[in-house]
């Protein structure tokens, strides 16, 4: 038996959290939005956030909900989690976050919910704090409202080349396009336009006061090669440090050497290593 079990946690304990998520910056960004957002009493319904250790010593948080997210879990922390949601049905499309964390946690709840669809172990964990050195490409801006139509098809495109499948499948392609809308929006994506379609584009995608975190990079495949996405990346870069967040911050495929190779040009170094389990 476990002596301390993981527990729903609720805004009395609000402070503790946003303590624990300042901790970690750029691994608990994504958590650390949803908080900054609404707190954490309304979730409960859609998703709900764990803790593990006693009220006056938080030590690690979860986030269960269209994701799993461990934050600053301990391999304590990792087994507790496991055990909460093992009997659970799977409900969340991936485990997302620091490397040991996920791939514990999968090593616990795979003889439950099954095989994965994918397991990316490696996936570096970057961040910079000051604009690149490379220069920004002055064409890249942020996209208008008025073009959401032309910014959709790419990321659609890039959705499916980076998970597999399209997100517009089993009739997501509302709730995707809305995605987008609120990210365009929200002034947090980005475009570079030839002749009416779109050759290069990212998101800021999770932004705290910590960090903002791009998503969401994809370039033309008629176009790759040529320098778009550093010098797009760069722009992106300096918008988001002038008028978003002090960091802008990332993940990447260890094997995708291509994108590295942009990012390392760009300036940004390895604060940590993420994993990625999806189904």
């Amino acid at each position: 038996m476990l002596t301390v079990a993981a527990r729903l946690l609720g805004d009395a304990e609000r402070g503790s959290v946003e303590r624990l998520l300042d901790r970690d910056p750029y691994g608990g960004a994504q958590v650390a939005e949803r908080v900054s957002m609404a707190g954490l009493a309304w979730w409960r319904q859609d998703a709900r956030i764990f803790g593990y250790g006693s009220r006056r010593n938080l030590e690690s948080l979860c986030w269960i909900g269209a994701n799993l997210i461990p934050v600053h879990a301990t391999p304590a922390a990792v087994a507790a989690f496991a055990e909460m949601v093992a009997g659970e049905p799977r409900g969340c499309s991936s485990i997302v976050g620091s490397a040991d964390a996920v791939l514990g946690l999968w090593s616990h709840l795979a003889p439950h919910w099954g095989p994965s669809r994918d397991v990316r172990p490696n996936q570096p964990l970057m961040a910079i704090s000051k604009p690149s050195s490379v220069p920004a490409d002055p064409e890249v801006r942020l996209v208008r409202p008025d073009e959401l139509d032309l910014l959709f098809p790419a990321a659609v495109a890039m959705y499916t080349e980076e998970v597999g499948v399209s997100p517009t499948a089993d009739g997501g392609e509302r709730s995707y396009r809305e995605r987008i809308g609120e990210l365009v929006r929200a002034r947090r994506a980005y475009a570079r336009f030839h002749n009416g379609r779109v050759v290069f584009k990212a998101e800021l995608a999770v932004v705290t006061r910590h960090t903002a975190q791009i998503q969401g990079v994809w370039t033309d495949p008629e176009l790759r090669g040529r320098g778009l996405a550093t010098a797009g990346i760069a722009a992106v870069v300096r918008d988001a440090l002038r008028r978003v967040a002090p960091s802008v911050s990332l993940y990447v495929n260890d094997y995708n050497t291509s994108a590295r190779r942009v990012y390392d040009r760009c300036g940004f170094e390895q604060v940590g290593t993420f994993a990625t389990v999806l189904f």
